[in-house]
């Protein structure tokens, strides 16, 4: 089996759950092709309870959505089945995407039961990019939200990105690296990211490097002498406060300050990190090296991270690992992809899915989602689920209530909204030109900027509020009376 080739953007169109072919190949023979339907993507809880997540990887849904295709050796696995019609495979043969797609823009922080992606076009089309829609948003967003819940709790200090040998697999070391920089990391240890991403690739030796000189004081030496101008040592192999840090010291001042050259830092990865900072840092300043930074790492998370400050650790820059590329607290971002719509007679007929689980009734018709800010404080005040063509009048006081208590109201004045949901494809031609990694980034930090502090807590944040605007709200309510 070969690996996936993702850079040479590899067809990846059999990615996706079988039943999306099943039933394609049943809409196509109930005479359904054509049928026009609306598909959308959106999750339920945000991961660790937090108060917001943040949405990535439309950059890759993009590149997906451009090389969707079947090739021959493609055509020939579904006639080996044996259930699939010859007009089914006649019609994968001849494939060509049609859909209209709208998505959030990448770093632009979302919340539950709002759609994220819309897929809009033949049934069978918008039907079976379900997986990989799932497949790529929910994977980063996962990624990018972990990562600036740990950047949150680093309070100011640099965050690097140091999981790729500890993730699920190729892509997730890469796309996941991608993922934790949008979410505010300022680099990675993964170099291919930077060749392929332009996300600063950062590293600098391992405890390997200091076990094959005769001694540590060697391994230091030889090191500074290569790199001068980012000269950083790792100082646990052995004792950091009885050999690493004396020996870095030495180092500096035998290789480092005679040459004109500052030392950039010391990394501690083992041990109690609170304690040994905080020695650490009294030995540097003693011996003149007060600009030289301490970095740490080891399993570090957003919790490890809050205990280590609180405690009054002397830590300038974390490297954090596995517990960010595989969001180890909660893996899992649970993205849905559910029919909202479909045309029938140039209308659009609302659907909905009824659950005695509220939570997982869906909400019915073609939708945008507004953002309402605060003029005068440029905080975000609520987001409102709305009709697609639905404009909300600025110059007018609006108000919002909770979709299901619905007697919690608020009149919203001085305010202004925004749409978040924009068109990506139009009739499978995309239409959207994706800023680079570094304009998401900083529109990432802007937005959340944008969210009042008591929704960016790390443990039991406010709940930030998502409304449906009153002809939606009807729209739903009558579908459930009629359904009840």
């Amino acid at each position: 089996m070969t690996n996936i080739d993702w850079k040479d953007k590899k067809n990846l169109s059999m990615l996706a759950d079988f039943y999306e072919f099943t039933m394609a190949n049943g809409y196509l023979e109930c005479g359904m092709k054509d049928r026009i339907a609306y598909f959308d993507m959106f999750f339920r809880d945000i991961p660790d309870d937090g108060g917001f997540a943040i949405m990535a990887g439309v950059e890759q849904l993009i590149e997906y959505l451009k090389n969707l295709r079947f090739d021959e050796d493609d055509i020939e696995y579904f006639k080996s089945k044996g259930i699939f019609s010859e007009d089914f495979l006649e019609y994968l043969k001849n494939f060509k995407f049609e859909c209209d797609v709208w998505a959030i823009p990448e770093g632009t922080p979302i919340f539950p039961q709002e759609p994220i992606v819309t897929v809009r076009g033949p049934i069978i089309q918008a039907q079976i990019i379900e997986t990989m829609v799932l497949l790529t948003i929910n994977h980063q967003s996962l990624i990018a939200t972990k990562a600036n819940r740990i950047v949150r709790a680093a309070n100011g200090r640099a965050v690097m990105e140091f999981g790729s040998r500890r993730a699920q697999g190729y892509e997730g070391a890469i796309l996941g690296a991608r993922a934790a920089y949008i979410g505010g990391c300022v680099g990675t240890a993964c170099t291919i990211v930077d060749r392929d991403f332009d996300v600063p690739a950062l590293g600098t030796m391992a405890h390997s490097w200091i076990q094959v000189f005769p001694s540590e004081l060697d391994a230091f030496k030889a090191y500074a002498r290569l790199y001068p101008d980012n000269c950083v040592l790792l100082v646990d192999t052995y004792n950091v406060l009885k050999s690493g840090i004396p020996n870095a010291i030495k180092t500096f001042n035998e290789e480092l300050i005679p040459k004109g050259f500052r030392p950039k830092g010391v990394r501690i990865d083992s041990g109690d990190i609170a304690y040994l900072s905080k020695k650490a840092r009294k030995m540097l300043d003693e011996a003149g090296f007060e600009d030289c930074s301490i970095v740490a790492s080891n399993a570090l998370d957003e919790y490890v991270i809050r205990d280590l400050l609180n405690q009054g650790a002397k830590i300038d820059s974390f490297g954090v690992g596995e517990r960010l590329i595989t969001a180890k607290s909660e893996p899992v971002f649970g993205g849905v992809y559910k029919l909202a719509a479909i045309e029938e007679n140039g209308q659009i007929v609302p659907k909905i899915k009824v659950s005695e689980n509220v939570e997982k009734i869906t909400v019915p018709g073609f939708k945008q989602v507004q953002r309402l800010y605060d003029k005068k404080t440029g905080k975000a005040i609520a987001d409102v689920v709305t009709l697609h063509d639905e404009e909300i009048d600025n110059s007018k006081p609006y108000e919002i209530f909770h979709p299901l208590y619905t007697w919690k109201r608020k009149t919203v004045t001085n305010f202004y909204s925004r749409k978040l949901l924009v068109q990506i494809f139009d009739k499978g031609e995309p239409v959207y030109t994706n800023p680079n990694i570094n304009e998401v980034k900083s529109y990432c930090s802007e937005q959340i900027d944008s969210l009042w502090e008591e929704v960016t807590r790390l443990e039991s944040p406010h709940n930030y509020f998502v409304d449906l605007s009153k002809p939606l709200w009807t729209i739903k309510h009558n579908l459930l009376e009629e359904h009840k």
